[in-house]
Parts: structure tokens; sequence; C-alpha cells
């Protein structure tokens, strides 16, 4: 894992004494405007607990402090500066972004990249910027997390969630047991799911002989072990060009990446998805609309980014197997079988860039729900769901991300659980995960999580509203005590 240095430079401090200004000109956090209650335990219940601490889970627990909702947790199960893939299981030297996107400032220009960037390479150090250095994106999550006085519980993880009356029990990996009105699944791509494995005759992936043979490119590997090794890639996209590439510049002596498809995808149309108008609409749209528009683009694909392929270009070793399709894998004492339908190879490691399934039988802490979890297959004919597999197991969420019944009344605690993660990308579009819609994203869900425990408190909120005692002409000589006034003011 690459290192991640804490920026300490006069132009930040500087910045941070503008940020933390401009924050208390918003009233930054305002008051905690919920009411407290008391769980089972006979300790407050929490409002929100947020799993994830990575771009998605930071920005969502800012957002809940800056709409005043304050009894929260957020929990992170790896060590700080690993939060979510950009030291860990991210390999490209720079963001696939483009450097102007804003989001984690949620909207407040002094918590801006750009303003952490300018703080310490000027005007001109920005404009001579191409793109944002992958090491340098999350040491500017770092940096906001901290302007914003943002608590992580690093190296703690959620193990279960189960109902609890009208209230969610959850149990972390400390021991704790957690009685909570919301749970926001900020857990990053593979949090709706898995790893995805290919099916082959003689691979298993959870054979022992696998480990140090065969990798997931989403897994963490220690490349300083593959010097001198022949190195076999299933898949050409931009995850498994960029571990090829690692490989060979920690040392391999080659790394062959390999595809079905006859050539690389030409066009990102996801691109032509990326504006507000696309960002906030297609979340709002029918689900016939939202259908459409997202199995054509999981359908699509997206081509890796030409700068991967040209870092690839440029190494010695690399190489494009196209339209040869691996038809078996078999590990052995002394490396790795792969038959193909061109023939049959030797490598000494094996890295599978399959990607991520989501599949929410696969997320064992939400065990007790996940049997009872509305998919979009509920929703579509089955034709459609056949034509659509895939996209089919996505669950189909409300519009404040949150899971939603199969069968109405056997889970009624489900809907307090809002999935912030890449599952929600059928329902809601690209609006965690991606840096170009986070904004919209994180705004959407703060707003639901805010407009659901108003409405849960109402009574108690219209009772402290009328119980309100506010002398506003005490100083005045028309103050009248309350037991004076005519009628109920």
């Amino acid at each position: 894992m690459d290192a991640v240095v804490e920026r300490q430079s006069a132009g930040l401090d500087a910045l941070e004494k503008v940020a933390r200004h401009d924050l208390a000109r918003l009233n930054y956090p305002p008051a905690d405007w919920v009411p407290q209650r008391a769980g089972p335990d006979g300790k407050r219940v929490l409002d929100v607990l947020v799993v994830g601490a990575g771009m998605c889970g930071q920005t969502t627990g800012f957002g809940l402090l800056r709409e005043g909702i304050r009894n929260i947790r957020v929990i992170e199960r790896n060590t700080h500066g690993h939060e979510g893939p950009w030291n860990t299981t991210a390999r490209m030297p720079i963001l696939r972004s483009p450097k102007h996107l804003t989001g984690p400032d949620l909207g407040i220009p002094s918590l801006t990249f750009r303003a952490w960037y300018e703080a310490q390479h000027g005007q001109d150090g920005w404009d001579k910027l191409y793109k944002i250095a992958r090491l340098d994106w999350l040491a500017y999550l770092l940096w906001v997390r901290k302007v914003v006085d943002l608590t992580v519980e690093n190296g703690v993880s959620l193990l279960k969630v189960e109902p609890a009356g009208d209230l969610l029990k959850a149990e972390l990996s400390t021991g704790e047991t957690l009685f909570v009105r919301k749970i926001v699944m900020a857990n990053g791509r593979d949090g709706s799911g898995g790893f995805r494995w290919p099916s082959f005759p003689s691979f298993d992936p959870n054979d022992p002989k696998r480990a140090g043979r065969v990798f997931h490119t989403l897994e963490d590997i220690d490349f300083t072990k593959l010097v001198g090794k022949r190195i076999g890639v299933l898949g050409v996209l931009a995850t498994a060009i960029d571990n090829a590439c690692t490989a060979l510049e920690a040392g391999a002596r080659e790394a062959i990446c390999y595809a079905r498809r006859p050539h690389l995808p030409q066009v990102n149309k996801s691109k032509g998805a990326s504006f507000p108008g696309f960002q906030r609409g297609q979340g709002m749209l029918d689900d016939d609309g939202r259908w459409r528009i997202y199995t054509y683009l999981l359908s699509a694909g997206s081509p890796p980014p030409h700068e991967s392929v040209l870092r690839a270009q440029k190494l010695k070793g690399f190489a494009f197997r196209f339209a040869e399709p691996w038809l078996d894998v078999a590990i052995e004492a002394d490396g790795v079988t792969v038959k193909t339908t061109k023939g049959t190879e030797r490598f000494d490691v094996v890295l599978m860039g399959t990607g991520f399934d989501v599949d929410m039988s696969r997320v064992a802490e939400l065990a007790a729900f996940t049997p009872n979890v509305k998919l979009w297959a509920d929703m579509r004919s089955a034709d459609d769901v056949r034509a659509n597999a895939e996209a089919a197991r996505y669950p189909y969420l409300g519009r404040g991300f949150e899971l939603e019944e199969k069968v109405a009344g056997h889970t009624p605690r489900l809907s307090d659980i809002h999935l912030f993660n890449w599952g929600s990308i059928l329902s809601q579009g690209a609006l965690a995960g991606d840096i170009p819609g986070l904004y919209v994203g994180a705004n959407r869900l703060v707003q639901a999580i805010s407009h659901a425990l108003f409405r849960e408190d109402v009574e108690r909120h219209v009772q402290n509203m009328s119980a309100q005692e506010d002398p506003e002409l005490a100083p005045t000589d028309y103050f009248v005590p309350r037991d004076k006034r005519a009628g109920t003011l």
C-alpha cells in the first residue's frame, strides 16, 4: 500500500481557518433537533449509523451534521488512511474523473479539492494540473474530514442488523450492540454483493490452493512478490489494465490481458449522463424509464481510460489478447494453467479483473432482511428479467435510497436501511460511487433521512412548538405573563 502524507503547510493552515470560518458563518453544525429516545437497554438510541467512511460515508456524515442530525456514528472497517479504494485496491496513478468535479465539499468553496490544491500549489499549479493524483484525493478527503470535525471510528465493522420493535439492532465487531433508527450502508462498490468470480470447471475461489496463485483484482495484492513472474489477466477494462501495469512496474516479466470481445469498448456512454439534470432526474423517472436507461448503460460498458491504455503501451511485457475467452483455470503446484479458445497457457499468477456482483443475498450483515428485499426482478416482466439478468438483481430502492419490502409487513424496519453504495445505481443513477453524482446523492439521502426522522416524531415536535415560551416582549412595557394572556398565546 502507498503511504499517505498528512499535509501540513502554511497554505493549508490558512485555508483551514477560512473553511472553518465559512462553516461558522453557515451556522455549522446547527443544534441537534432530533428528540432523544431511550432504547430497550435504557441508553439513548442512535439516530443514524453510517457504515463506511470512504467518500460516500464521509460526505453522508458531514451532510447529517450540517442538517442538525448530530446523534450519529460513522464506522469504518479499515484503518485511518485506508478508507475507500484509494490506498487499497485502486491502482491507477490518477483519478479517471476531471479535476474540477466537486462533491465532498457539499457546496462550500473553501472545502473543494481546487481550494485544497491551490493552497499548496497556487492557481498556476492548478492550471497546470491535468488530473488528480489518486493519493492526493485521499489526502484531500482526510483533510475535509478534519476540518468539518467528523468523528470516524476506524477498525470497526458492522456484523449484523436485526429488527428490534420500532428500531434496528446493530452488532459491531467491537462486541457492542446498538439500537439505531436509521442505518446508511456506504460501504463501497462491493457493498451490495461481493467480488464477481468467473465460473470454470476446475476453479473454486474458496480453494486454499488459490493463495498466492490466483487473485481478484479487488483484493489486497503484494506486487513485490510478482517480480519476474508471468501474469495472466482476465479482463481488459480499467481495473484489469491498472493491475497488469502495477505488476509490470513492480518487476513482473509479462502481463497479458484477455478479452472475449474483438476490441476494446470505444465510447463511455455514462459521460452523456453526467450533468445535473440527469443526476437529479434519473431517479425521479418511472420504472420503465429508469430500467431502459440503466440496462442500456450496463450493457454498453465503458472503455478503459486512455491514460491507462497509454500507461500499458509503454511497458515491456504488456499485451492484449482479444477474441480469446477463457474456458478453464487450473491451479497447480508451480503455476496456473489457463485453457482458452485458442490454446493452453501457463502462468505463474493469474489476476481476475472481473469486477463485482450486485447480489443482496451475499450481504451477510443484512441476512435477517435480504430474503424480503425488493429487487428490480420483482418489478419487471419475465422477458425483461431474462434479457437483463444482472440488472434484475439490483435492489429496488425508494426515493431516499431506502430498501423496500418485497412482501409488505414482513420486515417493517427494512426501509430504515439506506443503501448508499453501487447497488443503488439502477434506482437512483450513479449518485453513490462516482464523484460526479456525489453532491446530488448525498444531499438527497440526508434530506430523506431528515424528513423521515421529523415525520416519526411530528407529534413531539408539535407539542414542543405549542409549549414554546419565548418572552419576546419581556424588555418592553407590553409583556404579559403566560397565565394572564388571552387565548393560547
